[in-house]
């Protein structure tokens, strides 16, 4: 029986490994009950196994068959085709029942098991698993079934009973050890882990998990090694161990990639698809086949009576052409059913992953703030200590790195909103020629500084008042003369803001951008538009930037229903244009004069609380807040803030938004409760998720956002202290 245990070991481990490289010991002793797969050439193996059992049925061998139509479910298990896998599975385990027990049956079972729990139907998986013990009873494979124990205590699992679980992968980690049984013992290790894991055990869940990795280094495995890696890393992360949680999760990742590698060597979609186009084709050929013999047999009969014949004939060529009729428009929608399940796999797989893109870009930009703010904040602090002369050149360059990265960062932020759809569109009533004049004023010192003379042009002939989102209007308005001022120098840039039409209230405007820099290249007029791209390398290098203003203009221009169209003639220059439609307002706007504040007089002796968890973030707010003379105390959750606004009294909270246990959401939420005057301000390196609107709704008055501009800083304060 040793090679029946092998066999079974060998199942086992493709449930975790999915046919990883097998050891000279298994290909030994599973050669003879394995579909040979040279060199991962699944297609070639598939079409072996598929030809035998044509081979099979032509020559009425039923235990061929048998054996065949397992070999073709293992193939398509590895493939991870488990519907294929279960129907050719199926057939054998019919072709068998008349046959003498086996190895082969138990084996069809168990795989018919290891499909059933990849398709999480842990029911039918347990009704596999019993018969193929009940075969092992049969043929006296008395110690073989412990190795059904695994699956058994993974279905315990599966349906969250966890001591049953947790009793099963004891009997096998107790077990001595067998290098036939290292991938159960090693298996059983690592579920043991990860129930303990569950129950926040964190210190079982080490021991177990660091004992499964050990047995792992002995054997070829893969899959199994990258599961216990990242269980590992994720149990660090939660005792707080960040550097040794990092080290196993990038561990885990270089040998999910290797994984990666190996698994697209296997069969491809599109060879899949060709494989089962052909099986279906045989199939066909077979049914035309016996079609052919069954109109020899009406021709033979034809000899006995003419008349019997010719009404057979006719009979047997209508059901003839009705059958074919139906093969082809059944096989049709097959085909059909089956693209259409490809293409909405497709579809969910890119949706997937464009959302993971716009995830992952969003996290990093907002865990790139927090130390962010730090660098901006030291910098700021130590530019008004008085540096020497030789430090301030380095204070200063420190200072342009830090604005540079949270421009940048605010940039991809940006894109992910726009791409992930969290950019709504505001109707506001605004005053066009006011806000071209405001942003003309405002880039007035960038202009001198190139020697470029900044022109407006406005038609009188637009409408004074206007409904539109003015924000989004002046965020693409601005990025494209930045980019116009950036790429000339003693020249000259235009803004002209026409009217195009004028009907039903409505006013559709055209704006164009014109200067004359350097020109882009007529090959690069439709890549700068892309994300990180500058026409070049030299360019980037020359003049500087993120290479997402572009890519931002044109996503909000494409947002409030407009295109961007571009020409442009190396060294003479470029002119981006632009239509966009606008409602007419009757309604004028109110303006509010802007107060300037004297802050200093304002903030002196003020008693501030700071809820802040970060040590840096702490004594850089501490330290900005001292500086204008101002009282004040750090906490550092919001368990505690809550309680010490309950019995202390505070002109100002500022709240971080992320703390510790619960978040400044929260804490903000409780302190309304007793107290509705305390101006709160939240501080926050704002995510893809997070927006004023929704923290305001929470009680706070006004959000600061991470890295945060000093002057900004202290005006919003005053503002509201």
């Amino acid at each position: 029986m040793k090679w029946l245990l092998v066999y079974l070991l060998f199942l086992n481990t493709v449930l975790y490994s999915q046919h990883v490289e097998k050891t000279d010991t298994f290909a030994f002793y599973t050669s003879s009950l394995y579909p040979e797969v040279h060199n991962n050439n699944y297609k070639d193996a598939l079409q072996k196994a598929q030809k035998a059992i044509l081979d099979a049925e032509a020559k009425g061998n039923i235990k061929e068959q048998s054996t065949q139509h397992y070999n073709l479910g293992k193939l398509y298990y590895d493939l991870n085709k488990y519907d294929d896998a279960i129907e050719s599975l199926s057939k054998s385990s019919v072709l068998f029942k008349d046959l003498k027990p086996d190895a082969k049956q138990v084996a069809t079972y168990y795989v018919l098991g290891l499909c059933y729990m990849a398709k999480e139907n842990e029911d039918l998986a347990v009704l596999q698993f019993n018969k193929a013990k009940s075969v092992l009873n049969k043929i006296k494979g008395k110690d073989e079934a412990d190795l059904l124990k695994l699956q058994n205590g993974l279905v315990y699992k599966a349906k969250d009973n966890l001591d049953l679980a947790q009793s099963v992968f004891a009997s096998i980690i107790a077990k001595p050890d067998n290098p036939f049984l290292i991938n159960t013992k090693v298996e059983a290790l690592f579920q043991t882990g990860c129930i303990e894991n569950q129950r926040n055990k964190n210190n079982l869940a080490l021991n177990y998990l660091n004992k499964a990795l050990e047995l792992n280094a002995t054997i070829d495995n893969l899959d199994q090694r990258s599961n216990i890696l990242f269980a590992l890393s994720t149990v660090y992360d939660k005792t707080l161990d960040k550097s040794t949680a990092y080290s196993y999760l990038k561990q885990h990742l270089n040998i999910k990639e290797r994984i990666s590698i190996r698994n697209n060597r296997r069969l491809g979609i599109d060879d899949y698809t060709k494989f089962k186009e052909s099986e279906r084709l045989k199939e066909i050929i077979q049914a035309n086949n016996e079609i052919r013999e069954q109109e020899k047999t009406n021709k033979f009969s034809k000899l006995i009576s003419i008349l019997a014949i010719a009404l057979i004939s006719i009979l047997s060529l209508l059901s003839l052409s009705l059958y074919k009729n139906n093969i082809i428009r059944n096989q049709s929608n097959l085909l059909l059913l089956e693209k259409n399940n490809e293409l909405e796999i497709a579809k969910d797989k890119a949706e997937k992953a464009s959302k993971a893109r716009s995830e992952f870009l969003s996290t990093v930009s907002h865990e790139l703030r927090t130390p962010l703010n730090a660098i901006n904040g030291i910098a700021h602090l130590l530019l008004q200590e008085n540096p020497k002369k030789n430090q301030l050149d380095y204070l200063s360059s420190l200072k342009f790195s830090g604005d540079y990265l949270t421009k940048f960062i605010n940039e991809i932020l940006e894109i992910n909103k726009i791409e992930s759809h969290h950019v709504e569109v505001e109707q506001t009533t605004f005053n066009l020629k006011q806000l071209l004049l405001g942003i003309k004023n405002s880039l007035k010192e960038l202009a001198i500084a190139n020697s470029n003379n900044l022109i407006l042009d406005i038609d009188e002939a637009i409408p004074d008042y206007l409904i539109g989102d003015p924000t989004k209007l002046s965020q693409i308005i601005l990025n494209l003369i930045n980019n116009a001022l950036k790429f000339t120098k003693n020249g000259e840039i235009k803004l002209t803001a026409n009217l195009d039409t004028l009907e039903d209230k409505k006013a559709k405007l055209y704006f164009e951008i014109t200067d004359t820099g350097i020109g882009i290249p007529e090959d690069k007029l439709v890549s700068v538009f892309d994300s990180f791209s500058q026409g070049s390398i030299e360019v980037n290098r020359k003049y500087g930037g993120t290479g997402l203003g572009l890519t931002i203009v044109k996503k909000l221009i494409k947002i409030l229903g407009g295109k961007i169209k571009l020409t442009s003639i190396v060294g003479e220059g470029s002119t981006f244009s632009f239509k966009l439609e606008f409602e007419i307002s009757e309604k004028p706007i109110e303006l509010k004069p802007i107060k300037k504040i004297n802050y200093d007089s304002k903030l002196e002796n003020k008693r501030i609380l700071v809820v802040e968890d970060n040590k840096i973030n702490q004594m850089i707010t501490r330290k900005m807040l001292q500086n204008k003379k101002i009282i004040c105390e750090i906490i550092d959750n919001g368990e505690d803030a809550i309680e010490t606004v309950r019995t202390t009294k505070y002109d100002l909270i500022l709240m971080d938004v992320h703390l510790p246990g619960i978040n400044g959401t929260v804490a903000t939420e409780n302190i309304r409760v007793f107290d509705k005057t305390t101006p709160i301000i939240a501080l926050t390196a704002i995510s893809l998720h997070e927006n004023r609107e929704m923290l305001l709704s929470f009680g706070m008055n006004e959000v600061i956002t991470k890295p945060f501009v000093p002057e900004d800083f202290y005006t919003t304060i005053a503002l509201h202290i």
